[in-house]
């Protein structure tokens, strides 16, 4: 942490004697990748503000959420797209700050948001196109909202716009106690369908199990395979959600039902795949899919931006709070090195929260 706040202390100070004071204003503090690698070089530093370019809402940010996009970034794996800041953060909430030219809704000042990114969340400010804002439910803090975007509407695209999963179906949900995997559980089960998972503790396991999941299923210690089969009495599941890959390509097919859609969204568990995948899929007459979110059009983002305002939003509001984001610890931005860390020890359930600005004293 000290080598976080030392650089970006150097660099604020030797900034703003460069600069003068009439520029202090345009500068906000945001982490900084120099060098690819591991969290220690997660620098951070005094920056240009953004400014709102036409059909753009400048955001104060409050809050933004970890994603495993994030940690691939740091490591120069997964580059932003061409054009896009190279800041990370996919996902944030704050509070409206001014509008760009040529904006269409009536946001005002001090509106709270949260928003889908297509980068720059790890900053004091960033700027979004006005179709991927969302209205935070009055009921959730801006750290509670800041667990939504990237998150749910993941999980909400893989099973909607994907998957088109139906009421009754089997969904198997692998990381059931990641920030994607604990959406897709609450979102399979407000659609009807039933939601079983994969975890590789007991204690995520039950997490899943509270929050809807029919069934989990431990994936270091038994078959989850074998458990999906004697689960549906033979006929397996008709969606899998898998963000692991490689080294569960058998045991997917194998509890895939006949005409069964696999959702590829990740390969945390390896790219490569041996053996007779294809004849093995084919057997079931299987659908393999495979989506990204990230480097989607803004016209994409913006219709499932606006389908999940219409469809979900709604269920987080007070008067029915059907679903909640799941929160598993908060970090300053001056931790975001620890915040990374503690994601890649796996040990989160839910979301991981960097606060930008300390939440009042009693919310969260």
């Amino acid at each position: 942490m000290h080598h976080i706040l030392q650089a970006g202390r150097f660099l604020l100070r030797s900034q703003t004697a460069w600069h003068g004071c009439s520029s202090v204003a345009n500068m906000m503090q945001a982490v900084c990748v120099d060098v690819p690698g591991g969290p220690e070089s997660l620098l951070l530093r005094s920056v240009s503000r953004p400014q709102p370019k036409d059909g753009e809402v400048l955001i104060k940010v409050h809050a933004a959420a970890l994603n495993r996009a994030d940690l691939l970034q740091r490591r120069g794996l997964y580059p932003p797209p061409p054009g896009e800041s190279d800041i990370m953060g996919l996902e944030v909430a704050g509070t409206v700050d001014s509008l760009g030219p040529g904006v269409k809704m009536d946001w005002k000042p001090d509106d709270r948001i949260m928003a889908l990114l297509r980068g720059g969340g790890y900053a004091e400010y960033v700027s979004v196109p006005e179709e991927l804002l969302m209205s935070v439910p009055s009921n959730l803090t801006l750290s509670q909202a800041a667990a939504i975007p990237e998150a749910w509407l993941t999980a909400f695209q893989l099973l909607v716009f994907i998957a088109q999963v139906k009421e009754g179906e089997v969904v198997l949900v692998h990381a059931g106690g990641s920030g994607v995997g604990t959406a897709a559980v609450q979102l399979v089960r407000l659609f009807g369908a039933v939601p079983v998972v994969t975890a590789g503790s007991e204690e995520k396991l039950k997490m899943a199990e509270k929050l809807g999941a029919a069934a989990g299923f431990n994936y270091r210690e038994e078959s989850f395979a074998k458990g999906v089969q004697d689960l549906t009495g033979g006929k397996g599941a008709n969606v899998i959600l898998d963000c692991i890959g490689g080294c569960n390509w058998e045991q997917n097919v194998s509890c895939l039902s006949v005409d069964g859609r696999w959702v590829l969204y990740g390969t945390m568990g390896g790219r490569a795949v041996e053996g007779d995948l294809l004849g093995k899929l084919l057997s079931k007459r299987g659908h393999l899919l495979s989506s990204l979110l990230r480097s989607r059009s803004l016209q994409y983002k913006a219709d499932l931006v606006k389908a999940f305002s219409h469809r979900v939003l709604p269920h987080f509001s007070a008067q029915s709070a059907s679903l909640r984001p799941v929160i598993d610890s908060s970090f300053s931005l001056e931790d975001v090195a620890e915040a990374h860390r503690h994601m890649e020890a796996n040990r989160n359930m839910g979301k991981i929260i960097i606060n930008v600005i300390p939440p009042k004293q009693g919310t969260q």
